[in-house]
This record gives structure tokens, sequence and C-alpha cells, in this order.
């Protein structure tokens, strides 16, 4: 047994390594169980995503970027048609005026038949009516009619030269596409 008694000493060694072993590997695997359970438990949920101050800055001036040529499209467009609806306000306007101006002229003549003509008779020295007076006053009526005719000309020719007129600034403020 002279030959066992050196070998003795390193079983015995190896058998409390080996013990020493297994206990360290229960240890572990009480340990290593509550692992998934541990992992649920610490895994962290974002619920509101963190964002630096210079990416907001970055998706802003994006933003800008993209908005602002659509928002002066749109200015542009709302300053044209509002422009429009004053030039038609203007040209009703126009109308309305022109169009009363002619109501109150018709009324006028209407008046002027209705009531009779003042015969104003020249008469010669031996009490004989003139024929000169009679066509004066035809003549007088003749102009008066003329007149009136003259005045609703000049009303339509102004305000087909104001509608020219419009119609020019029109086509001068179309934005060019």
């Amino acid at each position: 047994m002279a030959n066992t008694s050196p070998l003795t000493g390193c079983v015995a060694s190896l058998q409390s390594s080996l013990a020493l072993l297994n206990s360290s590997i229960a240890i572990l695997d009480t340990e290593v169980k509550d692992f998934p359970r541990l992992g649920k438990v610490l895994k962290t949920q974002r619920h509101f995503e963190l964002v630096t101050e210079s990416k907001l800055i970055a998706a802003q001036s994006v933003l800008l970027s993209s908005l602002t040529p659509e928002l002066n499209a749109l200015f542009s467009r709302v300053e044209n048609y509002l422009d429009r609806l004053e030039r038609q306000e203007k040209s009703l306007i126009a109308k309305a005026e022109v169009q009363e101006g002619r109501l109150q002229s018709v009324e006028e003549a209407r008046e002027a038949r209705s009531r009779p003509l003042s015969r104003k008779s020249v008469y010669t020295d031996n009490g004989e009516e003139n024929e000169i007076g009679q066509k004066e006053i035809e003549r007088m009526r003749k102009l008066k009619v003329k007149k009136e005719r003259l005045k609703f000309a000049i009303e339509r020719l102004n305000l087909r030269a104001g509608q020219a007129e419009r119609s020019l600034r029109k086509s001068m403020a179309a934005p060019k596409e």
C-alpha cells in the first residue's frame, strides 16, 4: 500500500473538489430557476419616447419648410379670391347705380308724358296763333327725349369702360402658373 498513499491524498482532494462543485451547481440551479421571472420583472417598457432637443428642432424645421410654401399658396389664393369678390362688388354697385338712374329716368319720362304740355303759343298782332310756337314745342320735346337717350348711352359706356378696366386689372393680377 505504499504506492497508494500518495494517490490517496489526490483522490481525497478530488472528492472534496467534486463535492464543492456539486454544492455550487445546486446553489446555481436554485438561483437560475428564477431567471425567467426576473427577466419579466426587470424588463423596462417605455411609455413615452424621449427625444433629444436637436432631433426636435430638426423635425420642427422640416415641418416648417414643408408647410410654408403650401400656406403661402393658400394665402395668395385667398387674396386673389378676395380681390375678385371686391371687383364683383364694385361691378354690382355700378350696375345698380346705372339701373337706378335708368329707372328714375323712365319714371320722369312717364310723369312728363302724363302731364299736359303747357302750350306756349306765340300770337301775332292780329291775335292769331303762330305756327312757330307749335314747332318750337315739338322740337323741345324731341330734344328732351334725345337728351335722355344720350344720358343712357353715356351711363352704359361708362359701365362698359369700368368693366373693361376691371378685367384688365384682373388679367394683370392673375398669377402666372
